[in-house]
């Protein structure tokens, strides 16, 4: 019976508003089961009217006074006729038969200790039973007269309980009453509409009636205020009014969890009815709250059921809460991360869910994150985000390679292969080499791009290399000049070491990898009949590597290669020139032709710079081709320096050239020719008249010129002599004071040197005789000569001086003019 009216009266939880769809986009924060197995059994015959909870243990009151002591599974560990404290840890209990009924109890927070052995029962008198010394169990009355007592709330040494006209607070310490909170709403019957109470902490009382909610605050009562007060008193800090009729309270951290009542109107009838209570979570301010979230339950005959049949209690300290109606308990908890990803699931928010699960691996229990990953994977792919699910692959799929290939399979079942292709894995894992020709074949069959691509930036070992060059070659046969068919052959040829025919296609594709593919596998024994393909492709290039690797290629193999194509074994001499004057002598005749031919701006720097070139070849050469500069330098490097003045003067009428040749030579014979051949061209005498004045003396050519003869600038180039004269004049007298100053400072350092004195003692020698320079026995008269040059005689072992020559001069220094070897002592005694 009861199951099938749980499926009449649908879910268990539902959105409170009608109008909004199905699918929130808010996320609830509660989660809701039923209490079974014993709870449904009492149920059946009774109807619950109360319960509370302590630790792991529910005590469930009935309408029929019976107590039923239930686990947190709802099972029956004990039952209770009559109101009876009763240890759950001990033996310890306590009967008592009460003459008017009981409608609440409370026992002190701190009941085991022996000092806290105390607790309260409401009915139409607030009773106080305390255990005396004598084991004995007394009772006082602390209120009565104000109507039945229905809620009573014990938290720390603080009693609140409400009757029929308001909330009261006592000090169980003082054995005071501190407060007394009137009812608001006197209209409501509060048999009907009874008062909620929860302490969310030692001094913060939340009461709730009708639809008003006080949140109140125990304070210590300054000393001064006291009088005939009690100790503390009660300040309301926020009130404020709900949409719908409080049947509980109970504390969520900040926050409260709130069970309503709804009574709503009926569209057709126009008659109020019952509907499904509400619990909310709601953020308290100070005059008015703000909804967090809001659940509509579907609890058994909801329809039947009044404000004062639901009762809200809570697990201090595990976030559970549960609703007691009449046919039903029903517990409600926070959601753990497993219920998020479960939401999160529901809404389809895959991406986030994988997120969640990934940060709270360690705490999730019912789902894994490879689970999450692939249904996140299927609804990209059920959208059509083909791109963004192959992408995903890489960091859900991870390493796991038989997984890979299943969803490979998956794509090409769709026709996205190549959606994944990027993503595939190269390394660790390595797929079936199946898989990638698979992929390969589909971009051969449609995209030749991406298909070299592919072939690029894959390892060459992934795939069977020759069932790809075979595919290759049948598509050149329906296209056999498309290059990039073309091109990726050649690189399948390089995986697979078929060099020779790589390099053929390179060469045949002027593709600029050729030289880092013969580079690279040492090709230079494939390339030696190649050699003109390669400068026709890059002759910059190809030199500097032939060149690079003469040991290889050998310059008479490279020069015999390039015979019929003169002007390429230019460009390999030209360079081979530069690089080293002599390791191409042999071909320096042949170039002579190669430069005339081809680069002329070079064969006079070759000229000059080659002296292994036959200069009688290279003259008859350059004679032929009427090339001046290169036959002048060639007719004054073989000593014909007249001729190649002449043919200056004539062939090129340069006078500046002809006298840089004349300054080059330094020859007075060649600027005398010059002079003569200039004399009658004014021209040539204004050039001569400014630039000879440092080699020939002016006066030779103006002597010869001609009177009457005009010519141009003569003014200028007198001034220009007459300056050039002057800058002589003042260099000779700069050079002659330089010249006299050194000479006095160093005679100046001769004098003092010579000034010196010489030590002499008894370790000096004769340098003729040999003997002691200084006589044994110092009475005995002796005369001694010492040199500048250091050396020592006695006197009478030196040549007499002559008259011709009276001067002494050292025998060993071999003077023969007055210097440095000259006597500049002579001792006697």
């Amino acid at each position: 019976m009861a199951e099938a009216e749980e499926q009449e009266t649908g879910s268990l939880e539902e959105s409170t508003d009608e109008s909004e769809e199905e699918e929130s986009e808010e996320e609830p924060k509660l989660k809701y089961e039923r209490l079974s197995n014993g709870v449904t059994e009492i149920l059946q015959k009774d109807a619950a009217s109360c319960m509370t909870v302590h630790d792991k243990f529910l005590a469930l009151g009935t309408h029929y006074g019976k107590v039923y002591l239930l686990d947190v599974q709802g099972n029956i560990t004990q039952k209770f006729d009559v109101v009876q404290v009763f240890g759950l840890y001990s033996g310890e209990e306590f009967h008592e038969t009460f003459d008017c009924p009981i409608k609440i109890i409370a026992v002190h927070p701190h009941f085991v200790r022996s000092s806290c052995k105390q607790f309260v029962t409401g009915g139409k008198k607030l009773l106080l039973f305390e255990r005396s010394w004598m084991s004995r169990w007394k009772s006082s009355v602390l209120h009565e007269g104000e109507g039945n007592i229905r809620s009573v709330k014990w938290r720390g040494h603080l009693i609140a309980w409400a009757n029929n006209m308001g909330v009261k607070i006592f000090d169980i310490t003082s054995k005071q009453r501190i407060t007394n909170v009137p009812r608001d709403d006197i209209s409501l019957r509060p048999d009907m509409y009874p008062c909620s109470l929860c302490w969310k902490d030692n001094v913060t009382l939340i009461i709730g009636w009708g639809t008003s909610v006080k949140i109140c605050s125990v304070k210590e009562r300054h000393a001064s205020e006291m009088r005939d007060l009690p100790s503390r008193y009660v300040e309301i800090v926020s009130q404020f009014e709900t949409e719908f009729y409080i049947s509980g309270l109970a504390p969520l951290c900040d926050q409260l969890v709130v069970l309503s009542y709804v009574k709503e109107v009926s569209e057709k009838t126009e008659r109020e009815y019952c509907a499904r209570p509400r619990l909310d979570i709601i953020q308290p301010l100070s005059e008015t709250c703000e909804e967090i979230s809001s659940d509509a339950l579907t609890v058994r005959g909801f329809q039947e059921n009044e404000c004062r049949d639901y009762h809200l209690e809570y697990s201090e300290g595990e976030s559970l809460f549960y609703i007691v109606s009449p046919r039903d308990v029903v517990v409600a908890k926070e959601r753990d991360q497993d219920d998020h990803i479960d939401w999160l699931l529901e809404k389809k928010k895959y991406e986030e869910a994988l997120m969640a699960a990934e940060i709270s691996q360690k705490n999730i229990k019912r789902h894994k994150i490879l689970d999450i990953g692939l249904a996140y994977i299927n609804h990209l792919v059920a959208r059509g985000e083909y791109d963004i699910a192959a992408r995903k692959c890489q960091k859900i799929l991870g390493k796991n390679a038989a997984l890979w290939e299943y969803e490979v399979y998956k794509f090409k079942e769709i026709g996205q292969l190549k959606a994944i292709s990027p993503y595939l894995p190269r390394g660790d894992p390595v797929l079936k080499p199946l898989i990638y020709e698979m992929i390969l074949h589909e971009f051969l069959e449609s995209d030749y791009e991406g298909f070299a691509t592919l072939i690029r930036e894959w390892p060459g070992d992934l795939y069977n290399n020759s069932v790809i060059v075979q595919a290759v070659r049948d598509h050149l046969k329906k296209d056999s000049q498309n290059r990039t068919l073309l091109k990726t052959l050649a690189e399948l040829y390089t995986y697979d070491k078929n060099y020779g025919n790589a390099l053929e296609i390179y060469l045949t594709l002027r593709h600029k990898d050729v030289f880092q593919l013969i580079h690279k596998h040492n090709l230079f024994s494939s390339i030696k009949d190649k050699i003109v393909l390669l400068m026709d492709f890059d002759s910059e290039k190809a030199v500097d590597m032939l060149l690079d690797n003469e040991d290889k290629i050998s310059i008479k193999k490279v020069v015999e290669e390039l015979e019929d194509r003169p002007e390429l074994q230019h460009v390999y001499l030209h360079k081979l020139f530069k690089r080293d004057h002599h390791k191409g002598q042999r071909y320096h005749e042949k170039q002579i032709s190669l430069y005339a031919e081809f680069d002329r701006p070079n064969l006079l720097p070759f000229l000059r710079d080659s002296i292994h070139c036959p200069l009688e070849k290279a003259l008859e050469i350059c004679q032929q081709r009427n090339f001046v500069e290169e036959t002048v330098y060639l007719l004054s490097r073989m000593g014909n320096s007249r001729s190649a003045l002449k043919m200056i003067m004539e062939e090129l009428h340069d006078v500046d050239k002809a006298i840089e040749f004349a300054k080059e030579q330094d020859d007075a014979e060649l600027w005398e020719d010059l002079i003569l051949y200039s004399i009658d061209k004014p021209p040539f005498i204004t050039g001569l008249l400014n630039n000879i004045g440092t080699h020939v003396d002016p006066i030779l050519l103006i002597h010869r010129i001609k009177e009457g003869m005009e010519i141009p600038n003569l003014r200028d180039s007198l001034v220009k002599i007459l300056q050039d004269y002057n800058l002589q004049i003042l260099l000779r007298e700069g050079c002659k004071k330089i010249l006299v100053a050194d000479s006095l400072s160093l005679l100046k350092k001769m004098h003092r040197t010579q000034m010196k004195g010489i030590l002499v003692d008894e370790e000096n020698i004769c340098e003729s005789c040999l003997s002691p320079i200084l006589p044994s026995d110092a009475a005995k008269p002796f005369s001694m000569v010492v040199f500048h040059c250091r050396h020592m005689f006695h006197k009478e072992c030196l040549p007499v001086p002559s008259m011709t020559s009276p001067a002494q001069f050292c025998n060993i220094c071999s003077a023969k003019h007055r210097g440095p070897g000259s006597a500049i002592l002579e001792m006697k005694k």
